[in-house]
């Protein structure tokens, strides 16, 4: 029996959980987008399965409907479907990066008996739009669940069930525990980074070639302040609380360490180094967290002319693929002159080794 799905978005998640859905041959994929042009380019890459023009009219088949949308716009689309005719058991769920706001509107839907499973797929790319979307893009990362309290054990399995050929970890969160975890280590971070991009600004215009500078480490320390702003506008806006939070304890360790630098006792400072610098390592570089990852490959090469060739032709041996690749003048703190990204883990690991193993560069992974 074939279960229909409908994605109501065709951007990269969207597209990408299409792809990864119907690698199951008992599924049929049905594709919604705003822009008809979209969902006519999906259908041409084999993306979805069938085009939908009419949503209220699809929604009526789908077995499982999957808003991949911004949050704004499914909260949205949750309001209308309280007036869609529906399958009996028909599930709904978001890939959402906020799950609060998502979840309260989810009551009323519960109230009319629609279950609605929220839902937070932890992947992205450096590319955008349904021409980037790849089956593989979820391979390995975290996939948050938030289901209400006292959901259907049922319902969810049925959730896991078909999200499973998308192959992520999949973990259920309440989604308060969402929003305050992601705070941490996704939402609050982007907020430092464009802090720190704002000073360096101010600080360029007494001092130029601050920026010059600012293409090593800084430049790495501050990639995701180059996001989409009107997403993190969004997110920032909906997560607020925690992250006002967040920025209240950060205040805090700003004071702990403006004391640390009045008191200037070489010991403690170098104590306070050394605890960031255990914490950090321990971090795990094996999976993807909350953020999107880039998988960086610090490569220390002799500056000659035809090194780059070398490496790359290298890799284009071993059918390696990369996504961006970059030299670094500003070498302090920095682990090799050549930045090399990929698109996975293993890319990497595989990169990493070929070059080791067929030259005397040494490589890194920070």
């Amino acid at each position: 029996m074939t279960t229909h799905i409908l994605i109501v978005g065709l951007g990269l998640i969207g597209g990408s959980l299409a792809l990864a859905i119907q690698k199951n041959p008992e599924v049929k994929v049905i594709g919604f987008d705003t822009d008809s042009h979209t969902v006519r380019k999906a259908k041409k890459l084999g993306v979805i399965h069938d085009m939908a023009f009419n949503l209220k009219e699809s929604a009526k088949m789908a077995d499982f409907i999957i808003f991949a949308t911004p949050v704004n716009a499914t909260v949205q689309l949750m309001n209308e479907a309280q007036s869609w005719q529906l399958k009996k058991n028909v599930i709904l769920t978001d890939t959402g990066s906020t799950k609060k706001i998502i979840m309260e509107k989810a009551k009323s839907l519960k109230a009319r008996g629609i279950t609605f499973i929220g839902g937070h797929p932890m992947a992205g790319s450096h590319k955008s739009g349904v021409e980037a979307a790849k089956a593989h893009l979820f391979e390995n990362a975290y996939y948050m669940l938030t289901p209400l309290e006292h959901e259907d054990e049922h319902h969810i399995q049925s959730l896991e069930m078909i999200l499973q050929p998308a192959k992520g970890k999949i973990l259920r969160v309440l989604a308060h525990e969402h929003d305050h975890m992601t705070a941490v280590v996704s939402h609050f971070p982007h907020l430092i980074a464009a802090s720190l991009v704002h000073q360096l600004s101010s600080e360029n215009e007494e001092y130029p070639f601050t920026r010059q500078l600012a293409a090593g480490g800084f430049r790495d320390t501050t990639r995701i302040a180059s996001s989409n702003p009107v997403m993190w506008r969004d997110i920032t806006i909906q997560n607020r609380m925690e992250l006002v939070k967040q920025l209240d304890k950060w205040q805090s360790e700003m004071d702990t360490v403006k004391s640390l630098l009045m008191q200037a006792e070489p010991a403690n400072i170098e104590h306070y180094f050394s605890r960031a610098k255990y914490v950090r390592d321990e971090l795990p570089i094996t999976s993807q967290g909350a953020m999107y990852s880039v998988y960086d490959l610090h490569v220390d090469v002799p500056d000659y002319p035809g090194v780059i060739s070398e490496v790359t032709g290298l890799l284009a041996k071993h059918l390696i693929s990369i996504t961006n690749l970059r030299i670094v003048e500003t070498r302090e703190d920095v682990f090799g002159i050549l930045v090399i990204s990929f698109q996975s883990i293993d890319d990497r690991q595989r990169a990493s080794s070929s070059i080791e193993q067929e030259t005397d560069y040494e490589t890194y992974i920070s």
